[in-house]
């Protein structure tokens, strides 16, 4: 009988339970929706994806409603990533709080999944899903240098991109890993200048680097595509014909040709000894120097230079070069030149715009390195400016940006660098104005000169706390951005080179010191009225 009753109890009480659900399941509850955010006291846009949260988390999400805890249905609130469980849900009002009771794992996309209907007492209006990433584990990855072993490694490792990873025919700058036989123009003149870097440091004999130097001019004088005398951006490495940029700029770039002639005329310098391969690769360098033919780019007489030409589109790009931006050297080198020299009024009114050019610091931060490999800026000044202030203004700008900004991409005092690179949607050039989030190493290490303290942080941080994802064979990779969390599998020559370059300008100033020594080159910083 009492066995009886109680079965007849229980069968009551879940009959209850069951009518109740049927009735909250009908009921008609208020319309509510998600007003605001917060995460450990900070405001967060709802449609944001924040970068770094954790280890531990407070989250509230405020509603336009009273919460109801009682009234949770599990099957409208689940999480991605970790379980729900590791969140302790209260409520306080219209405040729905999720606090973490054990640490976050590391770099870890988490997603918290509302979904319309009725749930926490109220009928939510529509679906919210919050995403996060956690913060990156803050440990070293890899075993610590000491700081010159560090610098040295860093510098040596981007080296052996121009050294080891040269065309085998050309022995040119091959674009990016595995462009194959497409070669860089300008960075191929970075390339010249790392052989100087290289021979300097004692990472390869004098007798290498000049046999290097001397393969790529022969190259360059014997078998590469050129127009009145400039080299388009892109060669093929074995055959030495063009390989069209874009659609229209499939013939002379002069800004590249820029660049490549700046470390021609560097390392024509620094190899200055009696072997026969030196003597003929200074033969070599001078001729394709008086070959370019710089007036030809002013476009029919116009005083400015022009970037592109082609014999299929002539000045169809219709690009003057005006400044600010990288190509200060183009100007130079053109007022420089001993057979095809422009005049000072060119310069005035193309590149400075007759004294309406501006500098931003929030431009990318190759536009104060590329010009600048060779172009020694320390004493460097005319009417136009002090370029030394400007560079290290420039990097400072783009320090402070990282250092201090607000946005949620893992950018701090060791974290940064907005240049031109690869991203997770292709190329950009990254900026204070264009910022997607991508920091390249190249950026913040290409600047040591300028920032040396910040360069080196940044350097320990690339290497020892990102260097499980950012570290390979031709050392730091192009780029990455925590809040995507993509690290990039590439090298780029125009990347690389900075890094060994003017890492080296800031150590001994070797590279510097090589192109200052053409008199050609201080003939024409004369004759436009520089200081140096």
């Amino acid at each position: 009988m009492k066995k009886t009753l109680l079965l007849a109890a229980f069968a009551i009480l879940i009959l209850s339970c069951k009518q109740k659900e049927e009735e909250n399941a009908t009921a008609v509850l208020p319309s509510a929706e998600l007003l605001s955010l917060s995460v450990n006291g900070k405001a967060i846009a709802l449609n944001s994806c924040p970068y770094g949260l954790g280890p531990q988390l407070e989250l509230i999400f405020t509603f336009s409603k009273n919460v109801d805890l009682s009234r949770f249905d599990e099957n409208q609130l689940t999480c991605n990533g970790v379980n729900l469980s590791v969140f302790d849900m209260y409520a306080d009002g219209k405040d729905l709080i999720l606090k973490t009771n054990s640490d976050l794992p590391y770099f870890k996309k988490i997603s918290l999944n509302f979904y319309a209907g009725k749930n926490f007492g109220f009928d939510l209006s529509e679906n919210f899903k919050f995403s996060f990433i956690s913060s990156y584990d803050p440990s070293d990855k890899l075993e610590r240098l000491s700081d010159e072993d560090l610098f040295e490694k860093v510098q040596k490792a981007a080296f052996s991109y121009f050294w080891d990873y040269g065309h085998p025919v050309s022995a040119l700058a091959r674009e990016r890993l595995g462009s194959g036989n497409t070669v860089t123009t300008g960075g191929s003149g970075f390339g010249f200048m790392s052989v100087i870097v290289g021979v300097h440091r004692g990472w390869i004999s004098r007798e290498e680097g000049a046999a290097r130097v001397l393969q790529m001019s022969r190259f360059l004088a014997e078998k590469a595509r050129r127009y009145h005398g400039a080299w388009p951006h892109w060669l093929n490495g074995e055959s030495g014909e063009t390989i069209a940029f874009s659609t229209y700029d499939d013939g002379a770039d002069l800004v590249e040709t820029a660049f490549l002639i700046e470390g021609i005329l560097a390392a024509k310098e620094y190899f200055d000894g009696n072997s026969e391969d030196e003597k003929e690769f200074r033969d070599i360098a001078q001729q394709l120097w008086e070959e370019v033919e710089w007036t030809w780019f002013q476009k029919d007489g116009e005083k400015k230079l022009y970037w592109h030409w082609s014999e299929n589109y002539g000045w169809k790009m219709n690009l003057p070069i005006s400044g600010w931006n990288e190509a200060l050297l183009a100007y130079v080198l053109a007022a420089a030149s001993p057979t095809h020299p422009i005049d000072k009024e060119v310069y005035e009114q193309g590149w400075a715009r007759n004294g309406s050019m501006s500098f931003n610091p929030k431009s990318p931060m190759f536009f104060a390195h590329y010009s600048f490999m060779g172009l020694d800026p320390r004493n460097l000044s005319d009417q136009y400016g002090d370029y030394w202030e400007q560079n290290c203004s420039h990097a400072r700008a783009n320090y402070d940006y990282c250092a201090n900004s607000k946005k949620n991409y893992g950018y701090s005092s060791v974290c940064w660098g907005l240049t031109a690179s690869d991203y997770y949607k292709g190329y950009t050039a990254s900026s204070p104005s264009n910022d997607t989030g991508t920091v390249a190493p190249t950026a913040a290490l290409g600047s040591f000169p300028y920032l040396p303290e910040e360069a080196r942080g940044a350097m320990e941080y690339f290497y020892y706390v990102l260097g499980d994802r950012l570290w390979g064979e031709y050392g730091l990779k192009d780029a990455f951005s925590l809040k995507e969390q993509w690290f990039a599998n590439s090298y780029i020559a125009i990347d690389q080179g900075p890094i060994v370059v003017m890492m080296e300008n800031y150590r001994s100033g070797i590279v510097w010191d090589s192109f200052m020594k053409n008199e050609e080159v201080r003939a024409g910083l004369d004759k436009l009225g520089f200081n140096y």
